[in-house]
């Protein structure tokens, strides 16, 4: 006789079938997940391919444009990085044979500028100002022709109404007694005086 199976054996073959077709459905999770994940990132893909790489080779590299932060669509940064020239050090401590500040030749170059730039000048308190301006610019650019190299120029000037007055102008500055040096010139009609002041220092 053949003996029918239970329902206490029977319960154990329907759990193994349950565990049977437990797998294609995470199958089928894993390929929604893998098909989500492929269209989230098909446009960072497309980017990387429009750098120019070839299918299979390597990604171009960016160089130094990675040190930008600030980046065009096409790749290339906003602005282009300036190159910056390095000097060697010359090591120089003070100015070559001959090439002093020479102050009695910058002071002739002052007497002269200033007699020629205000000669009969009547004094204006609202020009004043911007005539004393153009006057240090004057001078700089006209020192600097008789300026030995590595020297730098520190101009003033003071500029005031005639008014039969006493008047002390000073200066004091931090500098080397051996190569630096300065020149004064005055100047004085009947309407104005001036006084000009230029330092000559050795930039090392």
């Amino acid at each position: 006789m053949t003996q029918q199976p239970s329902p206490e054996m029977a319960l154990p073959a329907q759990m193994t079938a349950a565990d049977t077709e437990a797998p294609p459905l995470q199958a089928t999770r894993r390929a929604r997940r893998s098909s989500i994940l492929s269209t989230l990132l098909a446009p960072l893909a497309s980017r990387r391919s429009s750098l120019g790489a070839a299918p299979g080779g390597r990604c171009p590299s960016l160089g130094p444009w990675l040190l930008h932060s600030r980046m065009s669509f096409s790749g290339l940064p906003l602005f282009q990085p300036i190159l910056k020239t390095c000097l060697e050090n010359t090591y120089r401590m003070g100015p070559d044979e001959g090439c002093k500040f020479n102050a009695g030749r910058v002071q002739q170059v002052l007497e002269g500028a200033l007699a020629s730039a205000l000669g009969t000048t009547v004094y204006s308190p609202q020009d004043s100002a911007p005539l004393a301006q153009s006057l240090t610019e004057l001078l700089h650019s006209q020192v600097k022709v008789v300026l030995p190299p590595r020297y730098k120029l520190v101009c003033q000037v003071v500029l005031g109404q005639q008014g039969q007055q006493s008047l002390l102008v000073a200066s004091r500055a931090l500098w080397d007694t051996e190569s630096d040096s300065f020149a004064s010139a005055t100047f004085s009609n009947a309407s104005l005086f001036a006084v000009a002041i230029v330092h000559g220092v050795y930039f090392d």
